[in-house]
């Protein structure tokens, strides 16, 4: 065999290859068996879009031996060139259409679009999944504080997937509901004797609305007794009206030492004017000696009546040095 023959034997095999690959002519085969009828120009077509052919075949078998209908061809091309997951849509719908659940498939492909896994919401649709809370702290109206555990069943509202929100806010919601019923109650004994009256209380609030969610029940699983707050609070508004006693009679006290410095520094500016006063008396007696004003009688006059109020002033004063002398 020459060179010649081994290159076109080695072409024709390339060529059938990729004659193969761009027309797949035994998946064309499969899906008319199958009864799903695709015509080998839309395969050799996928294969231009990019789209993959025996995804696309795959899903409109199981879609036809589900008896689904709407499941067609050109939708599944657009959800695929859209990002979505044809495989998990087409699980989704016949898992629904068992469990007779309204899903069609431009819901499907919808929920799928948002970020959510449809084939995983219809099975918890089926199949309720139970979602435990984080400890939820409440105060009763006695000021005695509970610690609350809860176990919420839910299951996916199918036609709230688009737009609804998550199990972060049942949660949310579920814990604001606990808060509310406990906050209400008189005693914190009236919520352990009757624990269940939390859960009717929460579920006449309509928490799911809204939501992706349908609550199916809430379960309070533990009841803790935590702190009284009630006394923790009164406690604490005793401590601040003493700190506030407290600094008013301080600011009094300071009040009333500067008003005695003040009183004490007016005295001593009185005693300085007495002094200075004092001072004048020579001077003014001298003039009036020498205005002829003062005479040497009316000067001895003066000094009888200083000499008069001395002793009188040592008379009426105790005799503290004679009882000293005495001890």
């Amino acid at each position: 065999m020459g060179i010649f023959e081994i290159v076109l034997i080695v072409l024709l095999f390339i060529a059938a290859i990729l004659f193969f690959y761009y027309v797949p002519f035994l998946l064309w085969i499969s899906s008319i068996v199958s009864g799903v009828h695709v015509s080998l120009v839309q395969l050799f077509l996928m294969r231009i879009r990019k789209v993959p052919p025996h995804k696309i075949v795959d899903c409109l078998i199981e879609a036809h031996k589900a008896g689904i209908d709407d499941v067609k061809r050109d939708g599944l091309e657009a959800h695929y060139l859209a990002g979505g997951n044809i495989v998990n849509v087409t699980h989704a719908l016949v898992s629904a259409n068992k469990a007779n659940i309204p899903l069609t498939f431009q819901m499907a492909t919808a929920i799928d679009l948002a970020g959510r896994d449809v084939f995983d919401a219809v099975q918890m649709s089926v199949n309720p999944k139970v979602i435990e809370t984080p400890n939820v702290t409440a105060v009763a109206k006695d000021g005695i504080q509970l610690i609350v555990k809860a176990r919420v069943t839910v299951r996916t509202n199918i036609r709230q997937l688009v737009g609804g929100a998550g199990e972060e806010t049942v949660l949310a919601r579920v814990g604001e509901g606990i808060v509310s019923s406990i906050g209400s109650s008189e005693s914190h004994k009236q919520v352990l004797e009757n624990p269940d009256s939390i859960s009717k209380v929460v579920l006449q609030k309509g928490l799911d609305a809204g939501t992706a969610f349908e609550i199916l029940s809430i379960d309070i699983a533990d009841i803790d007794v935590g702190k009284n707050i009630g006394a923790q609070l009164q406690m604490d508004q005793a401590e601040a009206d003493k700190n506030i006693a407290q600094a008013k009679a301080e600011e009094r006290r300071a009040m009333a030492v500067a008003l005695e410095q003040e009183m004490k520094a007016k005295a001593q500016e009185a005693r300085a004017h007495v002094v200075e006063a004092e001072a004048e008396v020579p001077k003014a007696m001298a003039e009036a000696f020498r205005s002829g004003n003062l005479g040497i009688m009316d000067y001895y006059r003066m000094k009888n009546i200083e000499a008069d109020t001395e002793m009188r002033s040592a008379i009426a004063k105790p005799n503290t040095t004679n009882n000293t002398k005495k001890k």
